[in-house]
């Protein structure tokens, strides 16, 4: 009887989330160990399921950087990086492509479905989904002291969402999951980082939530424990004083320009957490970072 009480307990706290988010779109960019673990891939899909069921549309982006690292290894292409970002020649977007496009793509669309979804895998090029350029990365110069441009080779940045697609899928009863490749001006693959790819689209689609998954508890302050919610201007501040720096500052800045785009809401979890989606929009406190407008 007392699990029993538990469990109502638990639904009578989601309801309120559940009727507000009713109709509503989320983005949710999945990357990380959620990828990785396969009780954490389940936990996932069915976070997905359950969204979808009581009437909430989600959208996935995903990553897949160690799939393709793994995948060059086999084949032996040495994977390169700067900043963080890689370096991708015309032999690796054609690994980029197969690996986030075929295999990664794939495998989430039929988890999805083996557990009561109907999942539609997509790339950013179907449906001239997105439209991206070559991404020109800057830096300074130690021997000059100048800028001095980085070519990253087949690396894009996204400059038009055509949402129509997911909006098909939508009125369908569909999930879309999207792997991150755009067109680029010359008709070529363009590899983006899927945290950008995954705020655009939320923008295009006017989404009530932006969700970021990454292996870190949130955002933390100076002292290391997790701030549960900020605003941009807090959020400005701790990148100035570089409190918020590495991978989490792309990943604020994601969030800052969806708010600012119109997003309501963004949001950045641990995706290594059991049921992180789940927990971060059906209960009061969540578990991650909520980054909210003024």
């Amino acid at each position: 009887m007392k699990k029993g009480l538990e469990k109502a307990e638990v639904l009578l706290e989601a309801l309120p989330f559940i009727k507000s988010f009713y109709g509503k779109t989320i983005v949710v960019k999945y990357g990380g160990a959620a990828m990785v673990s396969e009780e954490l891939k389940t936990n996932f899909a069915l976070d997905i399921v359950m969204m979808k069921y009581v009437g909430i549309n989600p959208v996935i982006v995903h990553g897949g950087g160690p799939q393709i690292n793994k995948t060059l290894d086999a084949l032996g292409i040495k994977s390169q990086f700067i900043d963080g970002q890689r370096v991708t020649s015309a032999e690796t977007i054609d690994v980029v492509e197969m690996v986030l496009g075929g295999k990664v793509n794939k495998e989430i669309v039929s988890l999805i479905s083996r557990h009561g979804g109907n999942a539609v895998g997509i790339s950013g090029k179907d449906g001239d989904l997105i439209t991206a350029r070559r991404h020109r990365k800057t830096k300074l110069s130690p021997e000059t002291e100048r800028p001095e441009i980085i070519d990253l080779g087949l690396v894009g940045e996204v400059t038009r969402i055509n949402p129509k697609i997911l909006t098909v899928l939508d009125e369908n009863g569909f999930i879309p999951v999207i792997a991150p490749t755009g067109k680029g001006e010359d008709d070529e693959t363009l590899n983006i980082n899927a945290d950008f790819v995954a705020a655009e689209i939320a923008i295009a689609l006017k989404a009530e939530k932006l969700i970021l998954m990454t292996d870190a508890p949130g955002v933390l302050d100076a002292d290391g424990k997790l701030i549960s919610e900020m605003t941009p201007a807090i959020a400005k501040k701790l990148s100035k004083s570089k409190v918020i720096k590495g991978g989490m500052l792309p990943k604020v800045n994601c969030c800052l320009t969806a708010l600012k785009k119109g997003v309501h809401k963004t949001h950045i979890i641990d995706g290594r957490q059991k049921h992180a989606a789940l927990l971060e929009i059906f209960t009061e406190k969540g578990i991650g970072t909520q980054i909210i407008s003024e």
